[in-house]
């Protein structure tokens, strides 16, 4: 081990290891790491200034985590994030009422259909390649359609 990582100081440790936690939270949105990262860098400045065991800070570290997370979920229930869009990353159902295109037959309630450029499977009325079918729902990552 390089003597400057065995001579390193907890706290820095600690800053670092709360910098990386908020980095994460970018690369693995959640809104979970970023109090996680919150306790690490208070406990690194408490490190910093009162000289403790690696014992207290862990400890220090489990009660800020906990008092951290336990904070943003009231916050977060208290006042919920809200949009104007209530599709919002459902694509399927951001789908209901366009019309697509029948690219394989609908048999048997079964069939697909192009949306964009790809295709999606569908449910619906028997209808035969080429034609026009509407979207009404969406069940799981199957388009239930109807005759346009």
């Amino acid at each position: 081990m390089p003597d400057w990582l065995s001579n390193l100081e907890p706290h820095w440790a600690w800053l670092a290891l709360g910098v990386l936690l908020a980095a994460a939270e970018i690369v693995a949105p959640g809104f979970f790491l970023i109090w996680l990262g919150f306790a690490a860098i208070v406990t690194g400045l408490i490190a910093w200034v009162v000289p403790l065991g690696i014992p207290a800070q862990l400890g220090i570290f489990a009660v800020l985590s906990f008092v951290a997370l336990y904070g943003a979920r009231r916050w977060l229930k208290a006042n919920p994030i809200t949009t104007t869009d209530p599709f919002l990353n459902q694509r399927a159902s951001r789908l209901i009422g366009d019309v697509l295109t029948v690219t394989k037959a609908i048999e048997d309630g079964r069939g697909r259909a192009k949306v964009g450029d790809g295709e999606w499977p569908v449910h619906g009325p028997d209808t035969a390649e080429g034609g026009k079918v509407r979207v009404v729902s969406a069940d799981g990552g199957v388009l239930v359609v109807e005759a346009a």
